[in-house]
């Protein structure tokens, strides 16, 4: 899929302002960086302010947009209130959703508050900050959403079975507002990433490096070109090729499997 035509035809279909979710570090930060290469104004949200300002800092000075920071945990019950609080008076054209939590390991052998956590961050975060910014962009007709889901939603995921979930229900939640929000000029976009090279990734302790890890630069640019294109996309010709072999040619006990099999293997569990 080609590149977005031009930079400034980002910001002029999703600008002023984007608001990312998850942009302290990886996917989120790279997010932030081409966008604001793009000449977007940019709101950062994560839970760590020190790497937030870090960023923010390097973005001003790099590409003289403004960039604003707000440490907010995306699990908390106050998120909407905090989220209004953050973009009062403006105008937010592009909502990236960034953000997840994942615990590897058996169903039962994981804490309930862990499981629970992963549905706050990477279900009810979206839903919450996707109704926010989504209706004021309908109002104007004039946005774009893109939430990060995961080839783990593809089919079952064996020692990721919460994260699995969860990123399947943001693969559908994106794809129907796909239809919902296109007659309202809201372009919305499920990203369905493979392994993808980051501090996060890394922090896991995987052992070994599978045969088609990518690096956040193309998983972002891919993405930011996809938009406005299809409901859903996979980043990455090899990803996208394995992503068909699971869904439609093998059958559905056999993609569970191997996907058990993958992640039992790279984490030892």
């Amino acid at each position: 899929m080609p590149l977005f035509r031009r930079r400034e035809d980002l910001r002029s279909a999703y600008g002023p302002w984007a608001l990312i979710a998850g942009a302290s570090t990886g996917l989120g930060a790279e997010f932030a960086s081409q966008l604001a290469a793009a000449g977007l104004h940019l709101i950062l949200v994560a839970r760590r302010a020190d790497a937030l300002d870090e960023l923010a800092a390097s973005l001003r000075k790099a590409h003289g947009v403004e960039v604003r920071t707000a440490s907010i945990d995306l699990a908390a019950p106050d998120l909407l209130a905090r989220a209004r609080a953050c973009a009062e008076g403006l105008e937010v054209g592009l909502l990236v959703y960034n953000a997840a939590y994942s615990c590897i390991g058996t169903f039962l052998g994981q804490a309930l508050e862990d499981k629970l956590r992963v549905l706050d961050v990477n279900c009810r975060g979206p839903v919450i900050l996707a109704h926010e910014f989504g209706g004021a962009m309908a109002a104007r007709r004039r946005g774009g959403i893109i939430l990060m889901s995961s080839m783990a939603g593809i089919q079952g995921a064996p020692m990721i079975a919460t994260y699995g979930a969860s990123k399947a229900f943001d693969r559908v939640l994106a794809e129907g507002l796909w239809d919902e929000l296109r007659a309202e000029g809201v372009d919305v976009l499920a990203c369905c990433a493979g392994a993808t090279r980051t501090p996060t990734y890394e922090a896991s302790n995987p052992r070994g490096k599978p045969p088609m890890i990518m690096e956040s630069g193309p998983v972002v640019s891919e993405s930011l070109a996809a938009l406005g294109k299809t409901p859903s996309f996979v980043p990455g010709m090899a990803n996208r090729a394995a992503a068909f072999v699971m869904e439609r040619l093998f059958p559905r006990s056999a993609a569970i499997r191997t996907m058990g099999k993958a992640t039992r293997k790279m984490y030892g569990v």
